[in-house]
Order: C-alpha cells, then structure tokens, then sequence
C-alpha cells in the first residue's frame, strides 16, 4: 500500500500517475503496487515534480511497519537506528539555505542531516541512487567506543514543541572512564507539572534559584560534547528536544557519532518484556558506585547518565563475549 501526496506540481504527473494509482483527493493518490514500480512511479515524480513537493508513504517490513520520501520539502527525514522521523522545518536551516542559494552555492543542510544523510548515501545501491533516495538504515555499531559523551535530559512533557528542557546533564567517559560532569537546570517559561515534579523531583523554586538562560546551557553543552560520539537511552527523544533548543537559541547542531542503548538493547536482547532505562538496570543488575552515589538518582539527568554508562558497557561486554 502507498500513499503520494502533491502540491504545485505539473498536471502532467497525473495522468502517469492514474495509470497506476487512485486519486482520492486533489494530489493525493493512493494504491498497491509492486516495489519496481513504486520505484518508477517516484523516479517519475522527482523527474516532472520542478518547483513542486511530494510525500511518499509506503509499507515496508521494519520496526514501524512504513518508510517514506519527500522531495523539495521542508522537512527533513532522518534514521535514528532504524527509525524514521522527521526533523521539522527550522527557521534557522531554512534561512541558511537560502543564503547559500543566494550566494550561488550548493544548498547544505543541518550539521545533524549532513551527517545521517552521507551515512544513508554511503549504503545506496545503484538504483537507489540514480532514483536520489535511499531506504536503508543505519547499522548499529557494537564494537564500544572507548572515548564518548554520555547525555540525557529532563522536561516538562513528552511533545518537543510545546514541553521545555528543565535540566541537562552529560559525563564524558575517556578510555572506560568518566573524567568530567556537566549538569545544569534551565530556566522555563512555563511551570513544571505536578507530576513531572512528583518524577523528577525538579520543581519551579529549584529552576528560579538555579536556573540558567537556555542558550547559556546549549552553549556550555556543545563545548563539553566536542567531537566525541554521544550515548543516549532512547536518542531520539532527546535529539528531538535538542533540536527545537538549539534552532530556538540559533546554534548549529553537532555532527557526533550516535549510539542509542536503547536501540542497542533491543538488537542484542529481544523479547525483554520492558527496554526501560530503569527495567534494563533490573535486568541488568546494574548498580551505581559508591563514588557516583551522591550524584545518582533515576529520572534525573545525571543519575541516568550514570546508569546508561553502566548499561552501554554491559550490552558491550555481553555482545563481545556472546552471552
């Protein structure tokens, strides 16, 4: 099953695309066709789209059961380990395109799109390549990196967009070991909610009185991550978040490798019954040191930067030595 969506693009396109799908709505098509010729079909409408944009969804045998394409739009679709999402227009982005454009250069695109995007071009066979699209994924690497950054965050909600970081915390882990801390509270336009506060324990005094400026902490976090790779649980909840932060204080993203343990876990352990930071320590029996104690509490950034470390190298250990 298939669904293309376009806008402002020729009348010409309709009549090749009618021979084989449904039009349902003004540029909305559906249909069921094989792979070949949904290949051709979007070959076709990158050929003829010109000025025009188009969406194309299609099902496919991965975790979320779909995949898609665009073409000339504004938003940017990006692989987080096997998961599509989106990555929202920027104003910041867009701005630096049409700079570029202005100035007779190529279009770029975010540091964090440039990256994902020569992975995703790096694994596109001849076909996917001449068509300008690639579907493959990025492969999980599981040999550990020795030297990396391990960051996580708090918020007031689940939705990027209309939450708010309340704290940020990171630990920077060289040849096995954590050499450097950074954690800090953000000051918020909006209150905590109670039960985020009832979770984390953050509550609006605690962000009034130690609380910094969100560009202060977006600032300070670049300068800490460096060029090191990034370990995260569940990478793109918080890249989501760090997006929306960094385009809000107008900074560039970074280009660090990603490492998700969450994603890690599910590809070495299947059929756990939760991959939740603190059901996996359960599981793991993963327990914190003394020296890290003070510092440790699930649900805040800090102590599950911690417990995410411990859990990186135990799925390590554990796929190195085959148990």
């Amino acid at each position: 099953m298939i669904v293309l969506y376009l806008t402002s693009c020729p009348p010409s396109l309709r009549g090749d695309l009618t021979k084989w799908l449904m039009e349902i709505a003004t540029g909305v098509y559906v249909g069921r066709v094989s792979a070949r010729v949904r290949d051709k079909l979007w070959m076709r409408v990158i050929e003829t789209a010109k000025g025009g944009r188009a969406v194309l969804v299609f099902s496919t045998n991965n975790e979320q059961r779909m995949d898609f394409r665009i073409h000339g739009e504004t938003w940017e679709p990006i692989d987080f380990d096997g998961l599509k999402l989106m990555l929202r227009p920027s104003p910041a982005r867009i701005a630096a395109k049409q700079a570029k454009r202005a100035d007779g250069k190529k279009l770029g695109f975010s540091n964090a799109s440039k990256f994902q995007r020569a992975k995703r071009i790096s694994k596109m066979d001849a076909k996917s390549n001449n068509a300008a699209v690639c579907n493959s994924t990025e492969v999980q690497e599981t040999e550990m990196a020795r030297s990396y950054v391990v960051v996580d965050i708090e918020t007031t909600g689940l939705e990027p967009l209309r939450s708010e970081i309340t704290e940020v915390g990171a630990i920077k882990v060289v040849d096995g070991k954590v050499v450097d801390v950074f954690q800090s509270f953000i000051r918020i336009e909006k209150s905590v909610p109670q039960a985020i506060a009832k979770i984390t324990g953050i509550t609006d005094e605690m962000l009034e009185r130690e609380g910094r400026p969100l560009v202060d902490v977006m600032k300070n976090l670049l300068e800490f991550m460096g060029d090191l790779p990034l370990v995260a649980h569940n990478m793109p909840f918080d890249l989501s978040f760090l997006d929306v932060a960094f385009d809000k204080c107008e900074l560039n993203w970074f280009t660090n490798k990603i490492i998700d343990t969450l994603a890690l876990a599910k590809k070495l352990h299947k059929n756990l019954k939760s991959y939740k930071l603190k059901e996996l320590a359960v599981y793991f029996e993963l327990k914190f040191e003394k020296s890290e104690q003070d510092d440790c509490r699930l649900h805040r950034s800090l102590g599950d930067c911690y417990m995410t470390d411990l859990l990186y190298k135990k799925l390590i250990k554990l796929d190195q030595t085959g148990l």
